[in-house]
Order: C-alpha cells, then structure tokens, then sequence
C-alpha cells in the first residue's frame, strides 16, 4: 500500500484548544463561523477552516450539523497541524483520532500549546487506510475515546502496532479497558477502592421494570434502586439521574428515547457537612497529579455546575487540594491509587472519583479524553496555573523520555 506524498502535507487550523478558550472566555464567535461558512459555500476554504468550523459548530451546540461537517471534510484530509509556540518545535508528535464530536477524542492541545513541541493530528476514518509511510513523527499518541463510535479507528490502529515507527502511547488495546462496563471488572477488587458494577441494559428491560412486569434485580444480577442510570456512550453527564423506585424510572424514559443503558449502583458519598466532593485525578507516566475539586450540596457534580467561581471559601478548599495533594490525598488512597495505575496501564488518563465516608475511593469513570485545561482566570484562581503548568510539563517530559528511549534502544 503506497500513498501520495501529496496527501501527507497537513492542513493548518485554529484548533480546539484556542476556538475553546475563546468560546470559554465569552467571544461571540459568531462572525468567525459567518466567514468561514461563506468560505465554505464558496468552495473556498482550506481542509483546516472546514474542521474548524465544525467545531464553532459544535461550540454552538449543534453536534450533528458540526459531525456533519467534520466528517465531510475528513473525506478530503485526514492529517492536520495544530499551532506550535516553536518556530523550530524539540519535537514532532502524531495523535490519532476518530471521527466524532468534540468531547470524543483526547483534547491534547491544551496539554501542548505552551510547550514548543509540534502536534499534528491524522483522524482515522472509515474506509481510509492508514497512510503509509505514517506522517514524520517522533513519538505517537492515540487520543481516541474508549466509546463505541471509535472501536473501528482502534481496530484500524491496532493492526499497525507491531511494526509502528516511533514509540506509540496509550495502545488501543488498554483504550478498551475503560468502556464503563468494563472498567469496575479490571479494578473493582482492588483495596481501598469503591467502583459499583455497571450493567449495560436494554430500553426493554428498564421498561419492565418500571411497569412493574419485572424485577430490577432480577434482570441486572441484583443491581436494586436507587440506581444511576446514563445512555450508553454518553458523557459529561448526559442524561444521567438517580432513580429511587420503579415510578421515577418510568418518568425518566419517558423523556429518553436512547435504546441502550448504562445502570449502577448508588453510592451516597456526601462529607459531614453535607456537601458532595468531587475530585479529578490526573495520571502521567505513572504519577497521580491534582487537576481539580468541585464542591456542592449536589451528588451529580461538574465544575461548572458547583458554583466554585461563586464561592471564595470552595476556592480556598480547592487550592488546599493542590498544596496538600501529593502528602495527602494522594498518600491516603496510594494503595487505590498504584492499584489503578498498574491495571490501567495507559501512559495518559484521568480519574473522575470522590471519598465515601468510610474513606475509600469511590471511582466514578476513568477516560483518556477528559478536558484538562488552563482556562480558568488566574486573578480568580490564581492557584490553578501553576498546577496545571505541572501537568503540562509532566506530559511534554513524558513524550521526550519516551523518544529518548527509543532512540537509545536502537543505537
């Protein structure tokens, strides 16, 4: 299989990293999209304008008109450039991704703006071989999700793993592992750790359960109420909701109309006071780093839903999160913690997870493709920088330790 060099020259874009943090910071994006959809219907923009209009698109909130652009332009392109802060980048880094929308595959830009380091990103699409030769790399990271929408990008990586060039981070193969079925199977028995089993059910049978034709527990091998239900493939917390009985089920499916359903156990892990804490954790190379602590007086939490901008004394908690991590939290749950690691085994993922009160660590989902960023103000959260800069400087570290082993195993 050969492949014109031609097609090999990568298409520059604005990227996800800035379109977001404009978006973000409240920019009304709005004349950007108009230009670029006139370059569009002109038949005028380049393969990068066209991705990056896709993804306003998706800022805007309209996911299957930007899919639909996106996978449109993807037919044409396959291999794009990201900004670099380096005119002359100390190293090239190749990053596969699937064709979904904008929360799908890994957002490495934000972990690489600053770094000098060059990022281009080739999609893998359905029907499109890998180009071969791959693009000039020096080391390679796969970015898409563990989700149903890229088991074929995984599949199309997986098959040119054994003879890949450069050194290739998080494998396709360990990707799998985290489907939320999956994941309480490969760590739900390690010491200090709390993770619910997670049944993946039909919209048939939570139907029966909710008319009363059936038995919960007898359809899901003794998953009771209250149970956390979700659409299967769903993130960020789409469509979830803690159901207490079989009438609040048939209330929630009434507003639903997906057909297939992640269920688990609920698990109440409120502090003594009341509050619910919600910790992200993320992993480098091995090492567990701080990245953020959302609190509220709600068990479903996000960031932006727990009113941390709000609240100076949730701040201050948080920035006693970061300063204490390594001697604290990260020393009291080590053994949950390592255990995670080990059997995870990817070079790069974060760990959404919380405390119960009897002080285990209650995992809520690990990922590859969660948003680790530096947007927030720093005037607001002047402690958050730093931190995060720590993460960034942790994963460029990675990537040249792995080409400089590489290179040393073949000198």
């Amino acid at each position: 299989m050969s492949t014109n060099p031609s097609q090999l020259v990568a298409a520059d874009r604005i990227g996800f990293a800035r379109l977001t943090k404009r978006a973000f910071d409240g920019e009304n994006l709005y004349p950007l999209w108009q230009e670029l959809m006139s370059k569009t219907d002109a038949g005028t923009a380049t393969p990068g304008e066209q991705l990056d209009l896709a993804l306003i698109t998706q800022l805007f909130g309209h996911k299957q008109a930007g899919l639909s652009v996106q996978t449109e332009t993807l037919k044409q392109q396959q291999l794009f450039r990201s900004p670099c802060a380096s005119d002359n980048p100390r190293l090239r880094v190749l990053a596969l991704a699937a064709d979904i929308d904008m929360g799908g595959n890994t957002p490495i830009e934000f972990l690489l703006q600053d770094s000098g380091i060059e990022l281009q990103t080739l999609y893998v699409v359905d029907g499109v071989p890998l180009p071969d030769p791959l693009p000039a790399h020096d080391v390679a990271i796969v970015i898409a999700s563990d989700s149903d929408e890229c088991m074929s990008a995984l599949a199309t990586i997986e098959a040119r793993v054994a003879d890949w060039p450069a050194p290739l981070l998080n494998p396709p193969h360990l990707i799998r592992h985290l489907d939320r079925d999956k994941l309480y199977r490969l760590i739900g028995d390690i010491e200090g750790l709390e993770i619910p089993d997670t049944i993946s059910v039909g919209r048939d049978t939570l139907v029966a359960a909710a008319n009363g034709s059936a038995m919960l527990p007898e359809m899901t091998g003794g998953v009771d109420f209250p149970i956390i239900v979700r659409p299967r493939g769903s993130h960020a917390g789409f469509g979830l909701a803690r159901i207490t009985d079989s009438v609040a089920l048939l209330d929630y499916l009434r507003d639903r109309q997906e057909s297939d359903y992640f269920i688990a156990r609920y698990v109440d892990y409120a502090s003594d006071d009341g509050q619910f804490r919600k910790y992200r954790v993320v992993v480098v190379d091995g090492k567990p780093y701080a990245c953020h602590m959302a609190i509220a007086n709600r068990w479903d939490i996000w960031y932006l839903n727990a009113g941390m901008a709000e609240d100076e004394v949730k701040r201050l908690e948080e920035a006693a999160f970061f300063h204490t991590f390594d001697f604290g939290f990260a020393l009291r749950h080590k053994t949950a913690l390592d255990g995670m690691i080990e059997r995870i085994g990817l070079d790069y993922f974060t760990i959404d997870c919380a405390q119960t009160p009897r002080g285990d660590l209650l995992v809520f989902e690990i990922d590859n493709t969660a948003v680790v960023h530096d947007m927030d103000s720093p005037e607001l959260y002047p402690y958050k920088p730093p931190q995060m800069h720590k993460i960034f400087d942790a994963f460029a570290s990675m990537l040249e330790r792995r080409v400089a082993s590489r290179l040393a195993s073949v000198a």
